[in-house]
């Protein structure tokens, strides 16, 4: 009787050592989303960096601090935007090319835009014949589930003669905040001696794919660095900072406030429907 009641009391104090760092962990986060999404949207709003905020972060969370220090530097830095891959890249399987998708049409077949980025990609593909690459965009077709950008991408690349082991699908992101959340997830799995990244999109799409995967690594404390960029120059497109503000809010888990800032300011060419992965 004795033991069963010391094991009882045992068993009630794992449960409420379990119990304990979950709770401290959600008061922490109430404390610190807030300051993080006022930094992001107060950068945003009028490009005013919150310093203050920033410190207040950083007293509550030093490490959480840093990151959001670093990923706001990242933020405010210019991005050069190239047609081509540059040469100085190394010529192995730690560098990956991350292809980035656009909504497909009704149908399933791919928008003219994509298949322009696809052929940046391919060309970066030749350039680099070791490199890995990754195919990310989840299913946008309005009349067809089955289909996936990353599908379609991965099809058409091996039809144009891409060896089909180079290739990675990540076809579950509805967002570009979930193609580096997503990609991230993959290459720590499947491709761990990855270090490096070059982004394939269009040319206004650049930066905000060069600022969310760099962000996501920080965020993660991932070796993985994004390097380099290649890009079709689209004839039209364009992502607001507040878009971009919306997508770090939904990199740092407030998935709510991400898509409503989505909903209000989505400006990009040919409008992707968004939904909330379940």
């Amino acid at each position: 009787m004795k033991h069963t009641a010391l094991i009882a009391l045992l068993l009630a104090c794992l449960m409420a050592a379990m119990v304990l760092p979950a709770a401290a962990e959600e008061e922490a986060a109430a404390q610190t989303q807030p300051l993080i999404e006022r930094i992001v949207v107060s950068y945003a709003a009028d490009g005013t960096r919150d310093e203050q905020a920033l410190a207040a972060l950083a007293s509550l969370d030093p490490a959480l601090g840093d990151k959001w220090t670093r990923i706001m530097d990242l933020w405010g830095a210019p991005v050069t935007v190239n047609e081509k891959l540059p040469d100085t890249l190394p010529d192995d399987d730690s560098l990956c090319l991350v292809a980035l998708g656009f909504q497909l049409n009704p149908d399933g077949t791919m928008r003219d835009e994509l298949v322009e980025r696809l052929k940046v990609l391919l060309a970066a593909a030749a350039q680099y014949p070791h490199a890995k690459i990754v195919c990310t965009g989840g299913g946008t077709a309005a009349e067809d589930p089955t289909a996936t950008e990353a599908g379609r991408m991965a099809e058409w690349l091996t039809a144009q003669g891409v060896d089909p082991a180079r290739l990675m699908v990540e076809d579950r992101s509805l967002t570009t905040a979930q193609n580096a959340i997503f990609t991230y997830e993959l290459l720590e799995k499947t491709s761990p001696q990855v270090r490096q990244i070059a982004i394939i999109s269009s040319d206004y799409h650049i930066a905000t794919g060069t600022l969310l995967f760099g962000a996501e690594a920080m965020l993660r404390d991932s070796a993985i660095e994004v390097v380099s960029n290649a890009a079709w120059p689209a004839p039209s497109g364009t992502l607001s900072t507040m878009f971009q503000a919306g997508a770090l809010i939904e990199l740092s888990g407030d998935v709510e406030t991400a898509f409503a800032i989505y909903y209000d300011t989505y400006d990009i060419h040919e409008l992707p429907p968004l939904h909330k992965e379940e």
